[in-house]
């Protein structure tokens, strides 16, 4: 109580910089709910619901688990980042989902990692505008990364490794209820409408595939999620007059946020939301099949792990490292300045500085590459830049909160380390090449 009253009572609030700050943490706050919350992290967690409810844990074991063999666990962990184009936020429910099925520390660890740092995206992105060398750079040394780090870890922590792997040689996983082809499809099109809904926009001068995806990139996702009316009927069987309805009111209201939103980055929003409430009250209201209402009490449970955290991790990357988004840029508490002056040349500490202060930053998904590109443009080294680029996108305060209520803290500091230490060190030789 005595702090709480000293904080208010001393507040700052006649200082430009601490009012520049806590307009940094609202604009975050509010560009965070705006462009991310609805179409990231909402559909990422019914996915993280499917994988807890319909992917059977006889799966999870067979290619996560800890007797899983390792070339194949690390290969599909690897391989599963770069399907997906998600930030460090993102990721976490589907990280927390296949951990608790049982996945072993390291693999789990490297599809953590992976997830936001090795997307094809943003590969193709970063050779684009930061140049090939960087783009060939940040892909080996994310995929390195992504299974050094797990194969850390799963060393490190190599006695709780051991009694997890003598405790799943005796499970013996139930049947499946239904062929893994049904779950496949189920799965991937969800992750394929999360992925078509937050497909980033192309360079001005870019006229290729990537700008004709932009374009029709809310066809591709109507499809899809045509794909998906057919799987709730054919695959969880539910009943086709509430599909059908959910699908109308959706396209109904997509009609009408067309006609009377006129922001244009606010109308994919109103659909988004009506199908998502669409679908769990159909979910909530299946009575004929217990595991439909499983996924929807799943994917809530996964939203009311994370978002608080999430929240006050947004809030206080903020307010003490700004808010940097297309073309908005506002300081926080900690001046850019000092950030511009400690990442310059291609020295030992400025890799480290450069690494430590990535980890803590929020990049949304792709968002990184045009930030370095003006961080370059006021004299950071390269060096640092690809050592941002290997800390920053797979990390962030509010990513570190959720993972700690995961793994615990001590892992945590462990894992955050580890990709501290490799982005310094990765970002130190490629500098001096």
């Amino acid at each position: 109580m005595i702090a709480v009253f000293a904080a208010v009572f001393f507040l700052p609030l006649g200082s430009e910089r601490f009012m520049t700050a806590v307009d940094a943490t609202l604009d975050l706050a509010k560009w965070y709910a705006r462009e991310h919350v609805v179409l990231c992290l909402l559909p990422a967690f019914f996915i993280a619901g499917v994988i807890a409810v319909f992917v059977s844990q006889g799966s999870v074991l067979k290619y996560f688990g800890a007797n899983a063999k390792k070339w194949l666990s690390y290969t599909v962990a690897a391989i599963s980042g770069g399907i997906l184009a998600v930030c460090s936020c993102t990721i976490l429910p589907l990280f927390t989902s296949i951990y608790k099925r049982g996945a072993g520390l390291g693999p789990a660890i490297a599809f953590l990692y992976s997830g936001p740092a090795i997307s094809i995206l943003s590969i193709i992105l970063t050779a684009r505008i930061l140049g090939f060398e960087m783009g060939v750079a940040r892909i080996i040394g994310a995929v390195l990364f992504s299974v050094i780090i797990g194969l850390a870890m799963s060393f490190i922590f190599r006695k709780e490794e051991k009694a997890k792997k003598e405790e799943q040689m005796n499970i013996v996983p139930p049947p499946e209820k239904r062929p893994m082809w049904q779950t496949s499809f189920h799965f991937f099109t969800l992750v394929l409408i999360l992925v078509f809904a937050n497909w980033g926009a192309p360079a001005a001068s870019d006229t290729g595939l990537w700008y004709g995806i932009f374009t029709y990139k809310w066809y591709i996702v109507g499809a899809l999620s045509l794909l998906l009316c057919w799987s709730l009927v054919r695959i969880l069987k539910l009943r086709v007059l509430w599909v059908v309805l959910g699908a109308v009111v959706t396209a109904i209201s997509a009609l009408l946020a067309n006609l009377f939103i006129g922001n244009a980055k606010l109308v994919p929003l109103v659909p988004m939301i009506v199908a998502i409430t669409a679908l769990s009250v159909i979910l909530l209201f299946d009575k004929q099949h217990e595991e439909n209402r499983e996924w929807a009490f799943a994917s809530w449970g996964f939203a009311k792990q994370i978002l608080p955290l999430l929240a006050i991790g947004v809030v206080t990357a903020g307010f003490l490292l700004g808010s940097t988004h297309g073309d908005t840029a506002i300081a926080g508490i900690v001046p850019n300045g000092w950030i511009e002056w400690a990442v310059g040349g291609n020295s030992l500490l400025s890799n480290f500085f450069a690494s430590f202060t990535g980890a803590f930053m929020y990049f949304a998904t792709l968002t990184e590459v045009p930030i370095i590109q003006g961080l370059l443009a006021s004299g950071m080294g390269k060096g640092p830049a690809l050592a941002l680029l290997l800390a920053g996108p797979s990390l962030s305060l509010p990513n570190m909160l959720v993972i700690r209520g995961v793994l615990g803290t001590k892992k945590t500091i462990v894992y955050v380390a580890l990709v501290i230490v490799m982005a310094t060190i990765s970002g130190f030789v490629f500098g001096n090449l």
